[in-house]
């Protein structure tokens, strides 16, 4: 049987920097105890656009990393390596740390990328002598932060588990080899990221008709309590917040189903409207917390990207 660490480790490192590894590490630090070392890597430090890198290099300061030059610098004598990197990234992440794991270390991909994937990782990682375990987030990081629902799965999953609970994290162990708890993610997500493509294409092209109001107010009679407006404004920031990072995971999510057989059709539709909006790179707060001001933004901001378009 493996050993089983039930201590917080001395030592974290992220791979990806972005929304989720703050808001888990935010969730760390409100614990009593935790004093763990943490370094970081997103490629971000590595990008052509001075302001974005100098943006990253900002956020490990404000969150108190150690901010490493490579992937396989951050991950030098870390128990723990979180991987959360967005979804077209998630192989070369892992294959960025081969050779330079800590012995048994634990890999927690949190990535949602296809299952096949994940299997594909979990071989190279485990035969360098790491821990690879395959992470599922079920909701978004806010409110709940480190407590936000993972599924683990694999065989490394049990062994995860006690070091994960010493994090106060939610992890439950979804029975069955890598992949299992990806699959759960990625079929869900044709539903989540769905029903938001959805509300892009219904909102905006209500708003064009002037017809929006009604339209949602008919929707809220037909699914009574699920209030359609505050809901669709949500949806909107999400699209126009994470757009880039859900049309990579959708990109996934159709291969998922082509390669259980079925044709990922609605999968790769939903990866037009998230990637789209998500491209106009517009902060959702700007504009209010009304759907219709967010609408009319997005709106605004298309027919300005068309206009410019080469003939």
């Amino acid at each position: 049987m493996a050993e089983v660490n039930t201590a917080v480790p001395a030592r974290i490192a992220f791979i990806g920097f972005g929304e989720a590894a703050r808001a888990f590490l935010a969730g760390w630090r409100r614990e009593p105890g935790f004093a763990a070392e943490v370094t970081a890597f997103d490629v971000k430090t590595d990008a052509a656009d001075p302001a974005v890198r100098a943006a990253k290099l900002a956020d490990y300061a404000s969150d108190r990393v150690i901010g490493a030059a490579t992937a396989r610098e951050a991950v030098a004598g870390a128990t723990l390596v979180v991987s959360v990197v967005t979804a077209d990234q998630a192989h070369a992440a892992a294959l960025s740390v081969v050779g330079n794991l800590a012995p048994n270390a634990i890999f927690l991909d949190c990535n949602s990328c296809a299952p096949q994937v994940k299997v594909k990782s979990a071989e190279k990682i485990d035969a360098s002598g790491g821990r690879y375990v395959d992470v599922a987030v079920m909701a978004p990081v806010h409110p709940r932060l480190h407590e936000t629902p993972l599924l683990i799965s694999g065989g490394n999953a049990e062994t995860a588990a006690p070091m994960l609970a010493a994090l106060a994290m939610s992890a439950e162990i979804q029975p069955g080899p890598v992949g299992s708890s990806s699959s759960i993610k990625m079929v869900r997500s044709i539903m989540i990221k769905g029903i938001e493509a959805l509300v892009c294409e219904c909102v905006l092209s209500g708003r064009l008709a002037g017809v929006d109001d009604i339209v949602l107010a008919t929707l809220e009679d037909t699914f009574p309590g699920f209030d359609w407006k505050k809901r669709s404004a949500y949806m909107l920031e999400r699209v126009m917040t994470h757009g880039v990072r859900r049309a990579a995971e959708m990109r996934e999510v159709a291969l998922t189903v082509d390669l259980l057989g079925l044709e990922g059709r609605m999968a790769r539709a939903i990866v037009d409207w998230q990637q789209e909006i998500g491209d106009l790179h517009l902060k959702a707060s700007d504009f209010g917390p009304d759907h219709g001001a967010r609408a009319d933004a997005i709106l605004a901001a298309l027919g300005k990207k068309r206009a410019e378009r080469p003939e």
